[in-house]
C-alpha cells in the first residue's frame, strides 16, 4: 500500500529502507532529531517537500508524544500502512533505547567527573544550534502560511519575549498565544 510520490518527492524503497532511515536519524539526534529529520526526509531522501514536512510536523506537534516519533508513525503509515508505522517507530526507538540504557549505566559511574558535565553542556549548545538552523531552513514555508511571514514572526517574537525575557511559564504562554494564533489563522482562512 505505497502512497504515490508526487513529482517533487520519492518514496521509501522498502520497509528496511524506512527502518534504517529512521534509525540513522535517531542515532544522529543529540537533544532532538528535528534538524536531522528535516535534512534526511526533505533534502537527502526527498520523501517530502519542505511544505509537507512543516505540515506533518504541525500535526505531530498537537498529538501526544515526541514530535519526530509521531512523524515517523505518520510517514510509515503513509507509505506502507500499519506495518510501515511500526517499522518506522522501531527504527526511531529500538537502537537508541539500547544506547541510552548503556549510557545511563555508564553515567551513573562517571556523573561527578568534570569532563562529563562539560561534554553534556557542549551537546546542549549543539542541540540549540541545530534547532535554530532548522527553523531558518523552514522559514521560507511561512510565505505559504495562512498567517503570513510577519504575523508568524510576531508570534515568534512574543513567545520568545514571554519565555526567555519575562520568564513566564511555557504552559501559560502556549495557552495564551496558541489559541490566539489558531483563531487568527482560522479567521484568515475563512476570508
Amino acid at each position: 500500500m505505497n502512497a504515490p510520490a508526487t513529482s517533487d518527492t520519492t518514496a521509501p524503497r522498502s520497509l528496511s529502507d524506512l527502518f534504517w532511515t529512521f534509525n540513522r536519524m535517531s542515532m544522529q539526534g543529540f537533544g532532538g532529531v528535528l534538524a536531522v529529520a528535516q535534512r534526511e526526509l526533505v533534502e537527502r531522501k526527498q520523501w517530502m517537500t519542505r511544505e509537507q514536512f512543516v505540515e506533518t510536523l504541525s500535526v505531530s506537534q498537537v498529538l501526544p508524544g515526541p514530535n519526530v516519533v509521531n512523524m515517523s508513525l505518520m510517514i510509515g503509515d503513509q507509505h506502507f500502512g500499519l506495518r510501515g508505522a511500526f517499522v518506522a517507530l522501531a527504527g526511531m526507538l529500538v537502537v537508541p533505547l539500547v544506547v541510552v540504557l548503556a549510557l545511563a549505566a555508564l553515567y551513573a559511574q562517571l556523573a561527578s567527573h568534570p569532563m562529563v558535565s562539560g561534554a553534556l553542556r557542549g551537546m546542549g549548545a549543539v542541540a540549540a544550534g541545530l534547532v535554530l538552523s532548522t527553523a531558518l531552513k523552514l522559514a521560507s514555508t511561512l510565505k505559504k502560511s495562512a498567517l503570513g511571514v510577519w504575523r508568524s514572526l510576531a508570534f515568534t517574537a512574543l513567545t520568545f519575549g514571554a519565555i526567555a525575557l519575562l520568564r513566564w511559564p511555557l504552559l501559560w504562554v502556549l495557552l495564551g498565544l496558541g489559541p490566539l494564533a489558531v483563531a487568527l489563522t482560522w479567521w484568515r482562512l475563512r476570508r
